[in-house]
């Protein structure tokens, strides 16, 4: 017997199948890791294939030296996968199948995690001195418990006393495996009486195919979501659960859990490597049945699934934008017609693509009109800030939002506010010549952070001193950008200090539990301010917060990217629904200083049909996806001749497809990128935008000459998500 292995290293050359013998005495399988020797070295390599006979020459191939785990690590689906994911987004065998595993299993880096335990032997009970206090006492402890960790028993009654009891045979000790179990709240579940809406839902998802569940914020999609699975679990089927932020995995890890128990595990980064281990092998084993968790739990190792969902569809987050780069849409579904399962796409604002599908009965369109409360959405209230400024009022709050703030804080109620953009400011200037602050590795500014004094790019983290002359002029006339989280806190912090005033961004979220920690605290915070990202735009539930505020609606507004206003319609009816979610009524404050642009019209109202219709016109009119494809051809490398060499000798090549496409080719063009340096890399790209028809045979004509051609970092992106 042979197999065809995958050997796990990121070389271009070594990216390919090897072929290997099966050694008699060897009882493998498909999807197992083995040790293989190449060249002079022992390499890891996955088994994707078994065949009889050998398509090289017998006598030249090597044997598989061992099996690294007791049975096959990735499952046959996944290595199906595997081959589709590396087609349709040109990406190297290795780098995919990393994605099935725990990143630390594949490096060896963990293993179970193993305790003693101790039980009672009631036949030597009577072996303990009526004057051993603690042992008496631990003795008295087991009896009612039963089986206890040593760790637990030592800490509670001391380790002599537990080594004095075992030394007398009175305690039996047992090695067992502890499972690393990741924290969360515990919350009482209450059954919800569905209203007509959401009853309607579960009963018309039910056929292996693509459902678009659009429901306004707080129409109960996640009470949708429970219910379809409970339903697909009675049938003997699992369940992938995708939400898009890790923020609002403890939230609905709490509901989940207390639906459904140990069956729910679950999968993001923010676990530490042991939880992540041990929660990827409960699923794997069968032991748990439902996987939750962010972008990466689309690979959960689950078989027989009976329902895939993605909540928040329309978030950028679900593609990856770092290699190896995927769309999880794409992963979902074809994960869902290999189980013939259905997948539920949800959100109260679902992304164009996603609206058109489902209007051209590519997905099935399901509503839920109504909030499950019955109440109103909350009014939003549009604040012109150039009237503000001529007024008098320069500050970052507007009057309207710090007279509702005091209303929150006089009827110890709880408000969000909302900014995207995190820091103390965007950038320092100098007023005098003009200089900003950049990042040596990164064509960015540099962002100023006051609770550290530092200066810090956010594309590759490093931090800088703080500006206190012009290193260019010498002037001490230095200017601070535009507000970002850490200002608006402090500011906030001072207008009300007896308020609890919490903020919530990536520099307050980089450790452990710290969103679940920061979630608690404002829940138990009246009256309470939360000030932060978009991670706070989406999914939280909050009963007491009734009024919403958005300091700069314009941040997303203007960038160069065809997408820019519906990502502001997006985020603002997020935010805006988080308000009014319970009895009281919500307000939302939305300030701008382009109150007539027709996203506030449409955001103001919640009217997403009526974006919806003028959007798409405006894609169609100028060519934009989803009526044509943009392909971004990036190249990145240290050495900037290399990249610009491999640039001009690829579009030379891949211009000369206009003659054979044509009209196909709506454009295309060379050129830097707008961000020109990251981590110290040169970043060119050539940009395509292309007639759909031919689209699919153009990308890879496109990928066949960049790939012959590089010699360098060089990734395909379909539709970017990011233009920069």
């Amino acid at each position: 017997m042979f197999a065809k292995v995958i050997i796990d290293q990121d070389a271009k050359a070594l990216d390919r199948v090897f072929e290997y013998k099966i050694p008699e005495d060897l009882d493998l399988n498909v999807g197992a890791r083995v040790y293989v020797p190449f060249g002079s070295r022992v390499l890891q390599g996955y088994v994707i294939d078994l065949n009889e006979n050998c398509e090289y020459d017998e006598g030249k191939l090597k044997s598989i030296i061992s099996t690294l785990d007791e049975q096959p690590v990735i499952k046959r689906e996944l290595l199906d996968l595997m081959h589709f994911m590396v087609k349709k987004n040109h990406l190297k065998y290795s780098s995919t199948l990393r994605l099935f595993l725990p990143s630390e299993m594949r490096e060896g880096r963990v293993k179970e995690l193993f305790e003693n335990f101790y039980s009672l032997n009631l036949d030597k009970i009577d072996q303990v001195s009526t004057r051993a206090k603690k042992q008496i006492e631990a003795v008295a402890y087991l009896k009612e418990n039963g089986k206890t960790s040593s760790a637990i028993l030592k800490e509670m009654f001391g380790q002599s006393a537990i080594k004095a009891l075992f030394d007398k045979g009175v305690l039996n000790k047992e090695k067992e495996q502890v499972l690393r179990v990741p924290s969360f709240t515990k919350m009482t579940q209450k059954r919800v009486t569905l209203n007509e809406y959401q009853q309607n839902a579960i009963d018309s998802i039910c056929e292996d195919k693509t459902y678009l569940l659009h429901g306004v914020t707080g129409s109960g999609k996640t009470e949708v979501y429970m219910n379809l699975i409970e339903r697909e679990l009675a049938d003997g089927k699992n369940a992938i659960m995708l939400v898009p932020e890790i923020s609002l995995t403890p939230q609905i890890m709490s509901n989940f859990k207390s639906r459904f128990g140990d069956l729910v595990a679950l999968l993001h980064s923010g676990l530490s490597a042991g939880e992540r281990y041990d929660e990827w092998k409960r699923l794997f084993s069968g032991q748990a049945r439902i996987a939750i968790g962010a972008r990466s739990a689309i690979f959960a190792p689950l078989d027989n699934l009976g329902i895939i969902i993605i909540d928040e569809e329309h978030e950028q987050s679900y593609i990856s934008e770092s290699n190896p780069r995927y769309d999880t849409h794409d992963v979902a579904e074809f994960r869902a017609r290999a189980n013939k399962c259905p997948l539920v796409l949800g959100s109260a604002t679902p992304s164009i693509d996603s609206y058109q599908k489902a209007k051209e009965e590519a997905y099935q369109l399901i509503e839920l009109p109504v909030r499950a409360n019955g109440k109103e959405m909350p009014i939003v209230e549009t604040i012109d800030m150039m009237n503000e400024l001529r007024a008098g009022n320069s500050g970052m709050f507007s009057n309207k939002l710090l007279a509702e703030l005091v209303n929150v804080v006089n009827n110890k109620k709880q408000a969000m506010i909302f900014i995207n953009r995190r820091g103390y400011s965007s950038f320092m200037r100098c007023r005098e010549c003009g200089y900003i602050a950049k990042c040596s590795d990164c064509d960015v500014s540099l962002v100023y952070h006051r609770e550290d004094n530092r200066l810090k790019c956010h594309y590759c983290g490093k931090q800088y001193r703080v500006l206190s002359r012009c290193p260019k002029c010498k002037s001490e006339n230095i200017k601070q950008g535009a507000v970002g989280t850490e200002q608006v806190a402090d500011k906030l912090k001072e207008m009300f200090p007896q308020v609890k005033v919490l903020r919530m961004d990536n520099d307050t979220t980089s450790t452990k539990n710290s969103h679940q920690k920061i979630l608690e605290e404002f829940k138990n915070s009246k009256p309470g301010i939360l000030v932060g990202t978009q991670m706070i735009a989406k999914g939280h539930d909050f009963e007491d917060v009734i009024l919403v505020g958005i300091v700069d609606g314009d941040q997303t507004l203007y960038h160069t990217d065809y997408r820019s206003s519906e990502r502001t319609f997006q985020l603002i009816t997020q935010v805006a629904g988080r308000a009014g979610r319970s009895q009281a009524e919500g307000k939302v404050i939305l300030q701008t200083y382009s109150p007539k642009h027709y996203v506030y019209k449409f955001a103001s109202n919640y009217d997403y049909k009526g974006f919806y219709r003028k959007e798409i016109n405006v894609r169609a009119t100028a060519q934009f996806p989803p009526y044509t494809r943009i392909i971004r051809i990036l190249f990145s490398d240290i050495n900037e001749n290399n990249v610009r060499e491999l640039l001009k000798i690829c579009y030379t090549e891949i211009e000369k497809l206009k003659a054979k496409y044509g009209a196909d080719i709506i454009y295309m063009d060379a050129m830097k990128s707008p961000i020109q340096r990251v981590q110290g890399k040169y970043r060119y790209q050539i940009m395509m935008r292309l007639n759909l028809p031919n689209a699919d045979a153009i990308e890879n004509d496109a990928f066949e000459i960049v790939d012959k051609a590089s010699k360098t970092s060089v990734f395909f992106e379909i539709n970017p998500q990011n233009l920069s």
